[in-house]
């Protein structure tokens, strides 16, 4: 099976291992300037790096012409394709949406015989064939047939007994550059980065397991960090407990409704 993923975020990512161990074969469209924070997990690295590994599992940016090849190889080919526009020509099997974005940004179900949407913003049956569930809790990964996934809150998942403290936020409009490294031990008052010049701060001590690439553009309030408080280094090299959740959920779908 042929899997088109529009978005190669921590979320597209672990949908894409689920999938790509399940044998089928993924190709991931992103943006030109992916604003990914977990990006040690991230397939969306391959756009600014080239190349990026997760779990074994190696992504390599890509031209259209050079897909099959990379897909012989075992190898996931990333697309700066934010329309998912290949699909036209490739005509994959089925498509999944796992930019996150709360909305739709395009994704129809004409799109290829099986569409996926992962979250809000989508409702099963009218944009997609089915939508997985995203929010944490008792619903987390269940896959809907008929109707749209929880509405979105904006306070994030408890981790370690924080949730909205977890999350740094840019403090102004503008270049994000950064302080420290994913994976240093941080405390609450550090310094992650700066936006214009003004810092970003720590709110909580933790392990910081997400921060925006430097060099990013962040809009004032946008997500540029994640401070882990469980404090495991081991998990800024795999995929969470969410996208694996997540990636089940699509895998389900896609084997019951193809």
């Amino acid at each position: 099976m042929l899997v088109v993923i529009r978005g190669g975020g921590d979320l597209a990512t672990g949908i894409a291992l689920r999938l790509y161990r399940a044998k089928m074969r993924i190709v991931i469209c992103e943006t030109a300037a992916p604003t990914s924070i977990r990006r040690t997990v991230c397939f969306s690295e391959a756009v600014r790096l080239g190349e990026a590994a997760v779990e074994g599992v190696t992504a390599r940016r890509a031209e259209p012409a050079e897909i099959p090849g990379l897909l012989e190889q075992g190898i996931v080919p990333v697309l700066v394709d934010p329309e998912a526009a290949c699909g036209r020509t490739l005509r994959p099997d089925a498509v999944v949406d796992a930019i996150l974005a709360k909305r739709n940004l395009g994704t129809a179900m004409d799109m290829a015989p099986v569409v996926v949407a992962a979250g809000p913003g989508f409702t099963a049956g009218t944009d997609c064939h089915a939508v997985v569930e995203t929010m944490r809790g008792h619903y987390l990964g269940r896959v809907i047939y008929s109707g749209s996934a929880l509405p979105n809150t904006n306070i994030p998942g408890l981790i370690g007994g924080y949730a909205g403290e977890r999350v740094l936020r840019a403090p102004a409009d503008g270049i994000f550059q950064g302080a420290k490294r994913i994976g240093d031990r941080v405390r609450a008052g550090d310094v992650a980065g700066y936006v214009a010049g003004q810092p970003m701060i720590c709110t909580i001590d933790g392990i910081l397991r997400g921060l925006l690439a430097d060099g990013v553009m962040a809009a004032k309030g946008m997500k540029s960090g994640d401070v882990d408080p469980r404090c495991e280094p081991d998990h800024c090299a795999c995929a969470s407990d969410k996208a694996l959740a997540v990636g089940g959920g699509v895998l389900e779908a896609l084997l019951h409704l193809a």
